[in-house]
């Protein structure tokens, strides 16, 4: 039966027994998709549903480190754009240093290609997906609720060729959320967040002269606002410039973005894409699941607080969610339910969690000294290595920080001030 006709044949109005699927993810970007794999290669019914038709644009640099390759589904091919080698640093424009490796750090991706690829991966996997419908709301008790073990998802459809929405239910053993950082399921869950950024970014565009310039090579600037950076990404022929920092002044970003893409001489090209995107980063004693609805990724504001990466945190805190909903699906009751829940959650803090506490701390220290970070990560040869360590996926902050006695005690001299 398809995910579509399924849905359909879900509304219990008729008589009939509803369609339950022991698995509803709800968003397709790779937090969503990631889940749904996890989910549909244990044999269960999983329905992905996805507001937009895929592929769909998303603000993102399209970075993929190490712990992204890492996370990918097995056998999955990367749709890589590039395959970056070197990193120009430089401070507001000034003390510029470029920093090579032999092995390649990080590669490069459109997200329209990567998020579609990945759905692929999910389908093939045996998940059902649905796009060009919304998500209003869960519910997990009321009229609308035929058990305790059944999670009503209230979907709006597209409408068609009348345009009128029609509303329908779809029943769910457990649900995923991953829709994203104005997440509905998020707020159904009762994430909070400590952190939001604002991110610019434009499509450039460039001849194929200034695309070789720049090929395997990215550029990281240190910006002008506390706590914000820029970059630029090489995607054969286009590039990615953008710039994030916290919210607050909009105008400042964006003055932020112009001088920089003014910097670096490409003023004079017309962006084929403009965009702009909040990031949000989850608070530490933030929820990660109500009843028998978890969230990953960006709807749980799992994301690295210093650098903003969100990709391989959607990933890896999407495979855990799918595994996890399989096993609240089989739960028999809420207190087993709850029990998984709790392991998911567990499973999340223990990885990820510890990571985000030091990638706090790194953003605290860039904050207050983006020189001496600037300084440290162009001059000091085991800082670079550590760089390097950490994009390819041999390291991490976390693992850095427990393992080095002088960065533990460099981080926390310099929070401490």
């Amino acid at each position: 039966m398809s995910g579509e006709q399924a849905a359909q044949d879900s509304g219990a109005g008729d008589g009939e027994t509803p369609t339950v699927w022991d698995v509803v993810v709800i968003g397709a970007g790779p937090a969503g998709a990631s889940a749904a794999h996890a989910a549909a290669v244990t044999g269960r019914r999983v329905l992905l549903l996805e507001k937009a038709d895929l592929p769909r644009y998303k603000t993102c640099g399209g970075g993929i480190i190490g712990p992204s390759r890492d996370a990918l589904p097995p056998g999955f091919e990367l749709p890589l754009r590039d395959r970056v080698h070197a990193v120009t640093f430089s401070l507001n424009g000034r003390l510029t240093r470029t920093k090579r490796s032999r092995q390649m750090l990080f590669g490069l991706i459109n997200r329209p290609e990567f998020d579609a690829a990945l759905v692929d991966a999910a389908r093939e996997a045996g998940a059902e997906v649905r796009t060009g419908v919304t998500v209003s709301r869960v519910e997990q008790h009321g009229p609308g609720v035929p058990d305790r073990r059944t999670v009503a998802v209230i979907v709006n459809g597209s409408g068609g060729a009348t345009g009128k929405r029609d509303e329908e239910i779809v029943y769910a053993r457990s649900v995923v959320g991953a829709d994203g950082s104005a997440s509905r399921i998020g707020a159904h869950v009762g994430v909070k967040l400590d952190q939001v950024d604002l991110g610019l970014e434009a499509e450039i565009p460039v001849p194929a002269a200034v695309a070789e310039d720049w090929s395997g090579r990215v550029l990281i600037d240190w910006g002008p606002l506390p706590g914000s950076y820029g970059w630029v990404f090489p995607k054969g022929d286009s590039l990615t410039v953008g710039v994030i920092s916290a919210r607050g002044d909009g105008g400042a970003t964006k003055r932020y973005l112009d001088d920089f893409i003014a910097r670096l001489g490409l003023a004079g090209f017309e962006p084929s894409v403009s965009s702009g995107h909040l990031t949000r980063c989850r608070a530490d004693d933030s929820p990660l699941s109500r009843g028998r609805v978890l969230v990953c990724g960006d709807a749980a504001g799992l994301l690295e607080p210093w650098t903003r990466e969100g990709i391989s945190y959607a990933l890896r805190s999407g495979r855990l969610a799918g595994e996890w909903a399989v096993r609240i699906a089989e739960s028999h009751d809420a207190v087993d339910a709850r029990r998984q829940a709790l392991n998911y959650a567990f499973a999340v803090k223990a990885g990820l969690g510890v990571e985000m506490g030091v990638g706090r701390r790194m953003l605290t220290l860039f904050e207050r000294r983006p020189g001496l970070l600037h300084a440290v990560l162009t001059t000091f040869p085991p800082a670079w290595r550590a760089f390097a360590g950490i994009t390819r996926g041999s390291s991490s902050l976390a693992e850095i920080v427990r393992t080095h006695p002088m960065a533990r005690r460099a981080l926390d001299s310099v929070n401490r001030a």
